[in-house]
């Protein structure tokens, strides 16, 4: 059975934690919650040339089947150069050339996005934030921005996932 919440975490080390937080607090409020590590998957930097070569990783299907089956997910990155970490953009991007479909993914799905970066982690928020809205995502108001001088409360964990949980996939 799919899980009510899916977390992806997009590095291996305090986003991956931080994931892991997400999901505790899904559970204890009832839900079924999984952690998906994008770091562990078989993708190879997506590259036009490396496509048209060598087609599509199988990696790609599977990540959507495990994506599409999530009603809900939250979306946890580190700050890389004020922008996203290589891993979720090339992961995106090679949803992005799967078939003619692959909005289906983000259209009308509840996320929430978070943080765990060096500084503010607010460039990584926006740019996350307006990605996911061009793909119809429906991002959670709040969002979580920390770092080791400014932990994570459960409290702001706990209200995020509360807020999504009583947000349903918009079906088209």
């Amino acid at each position: 059975m799919p899980p009510d919440l899916l977390v992806l975490s997009a590095s291996s080390g305090e986003n991956l934690a931080l994931a892991e937080r997400f999901a505790v607090a899904a559970r204890a409020r009832g839900m079924g919650a999984e952690v998906l590590d994008l770091t562990t998957l078989s993708l190879p930097l997506y590259n036009p040339r490396t496509h048209a070569e060598a087609g599509l990783p199988a990696a790609v299907g599977s990540l959507s089947e495990t994506l599409g089956a999530a009603p809900r997910w939250v979306i946890c990155a580190p700050e890389y150069n004020g922008s996203l970490p290589p891993v979720l953009t090339s992961a995106i991007a090679w949803l992005s050339v799967q078939g003619e479909n692959f909005r289906s993914l983000f259209n009308g799905r509840p996320m929430a996005i978070a943080t765990h970066s060096g500084g503010p982690g607010v460039e990584v928020l926006a740019v996350l934030r307006i990605q996911l809205a061009h793909l119809g995502a429906h991002v959670v108001g709040r969002q979580l921005s920390c770092s080791r001088q400014n932990p994570a409360k459960d409290s702001s964990i706990d209200d995020i996932v509360h807020r999504l949980q009583r947000m349903d996939l918009i079906q088209p």
